[in-house]
């Protein structure tokens, strides 16, 4: 992830958490380390009463390894009551923060990376997958995440599982590689018809992600209406090295 240093506004002055312990788990999940955190995208409504932010947490590089470094974090406020709620999830990919603010309210073409913001997609399959993830990100459960960002090839894998029963390679794989020397991206995606066939490919990484046919038709559809992610499983799996 491209630094940032835009720390974030969340515009709570004289306001009360809604509830005590939101309140708490608000404070101690972002609130606590915004000053460690960039904002890569954020939309405010015109009335002051929404807000959504896709923030880049730089603290979790020392935490658990492999665990997500975005956050998506919606914020509502009650400016009669001067309360706000806060409704917030990690997740590792910029697209599936964005389905999840989406499917929240917040407009599709309001919550896109500025400028300079972030990396690049580096070609077009890049952003076709990444537009697509934003359309049907509520299709798939995420199993396992990892975040590598120590190595001199930064990248993120994500393993998913189709939620549909009769979903054509029910076991998916993205891969995210960062280049550093240009800030660029390359997203690729694998289907698995088994867990234990996707597994293997992220211990061994001895081929490139199978492309099947049915992943590249539907990769060439894009939806309307993004839809929301899942959250990912907490922490990286034991074992895993990259």
């Amino acid at each position: 992830m491209a630094p940032t240093d835009d720390e974030p506004d969340f515009r709570l002055d004289g306001l009360e958490p809604a509830n005590p312990a939101m309140g708490e788990s608000f404070w101690d999940a972002v609130e606590s380390e915004s000053h460690e955190m960039g904002v890569l995208a954020s939309h405010h409504s015109p009335d002051g009463r929404t807000s959504f932010f896709v923030l880049h947490d730089r603290t979790a590089t020392w935490g658990i390894p492999g665990e997500p470094q975005l956050i998506a974090l919606h914020l509502t406020r009650d400016t009669e009551a001067r309360t706000f709620t806060a409704d917030f999830v990690r997740l590792p990919l910029v697209s599936m923060a964005q389905s999840w603010l989406i499917k929240r309210g917040c407009p599709t073409d309001a919550i896109g990376l500025p400028e300079g913001m972030g990396s690049r997609p580096a070609d077009e399959t890049t952003v076709a997958l990444e537009r697509r993830l934003m359309g049907d990100g509520d299709n798939f459960a995420v199993l396992f995440s990892y975040t590598e960002d120590s190595g001199l090839k930064p990248e993120i894998t994500v393993l998913l599982r189709a939620l549909g029963e009769m979903a054509p390679y029910p076991y998916r794989v993205l891969l995210e590689e960062l280049d550093t020397s240009t800030w660029t991206h390359t997203l690729r995606e694998g289907g698995f018809e088994t867990f234990e066939a996707a597994d293997a490919w992220l211990e061994d990484r001895d081929a490139p992600l199978p492309a099947t046919p049915a992943l590249r038709a539907s990769a060439a559809r894009t939806s309307a209406v993004p839809t929301l992610p899942p959250a990912p499983a907490a922490g990286p799996r034991s074992g895993r090295s990259r």
